[in-house]
């Protein structure tokens, strides 16, 4: 009987789906601990990058045939494993001194989610 129930319990943990973070292939090249989840592509050349008196001001987007919901749960379960809090708002982290802002919007082929890192107080 107990080994019955170890072997169901390696049965149950080797399907068992991975942590989002190691569900990410790639990172943002313009935020570089920020997972870039499976199926989004970044627009690197249409992305906002520079540093400030006050801290860094960044800006990107990316894209892929993935649903909205999707994209919020991923980022809700990966965040907070690279060190971004929950700020309140939906789609609201923080982390340091820096306040980012996740917004998702659903599109006609997918999610278009926009990626915006500004000191906090800004």
């Amino acid at each position: 009987m107990a080994r019955l129930a170890a072997l169901l319990l390696i049965a149950v943990l080797a399907t068992a789906a991975p942590p989002p973070l190691a569900a990410a292939d790639a990172f943002l090249s313009v935020i570089e601990d920020l997972p870039l989840m499976p199926g989004l592509v970044e627009d690197a050349d249409g992305a906002v990058n520079f540093e400030t008196a006050g801290g860094r001001i960044v800006e990107v987007r990316a894209s892929g045939a993935v649903k909205a919901g999707d994209v919020r749960s991923f980022y809700a379960g990966v965040l907070p494993q690279v060190g971004w809090q929950p700020a309140g708002k939906a789609g609201e982290y923080r982390r340091d001194s820096e306040r980012l802002a996740l917004k998702v919007e659903a599109g006609p082929s997918g999610a278009v989610v926009t990626f915006s890192i500004h000191p906090l107080g800004r």
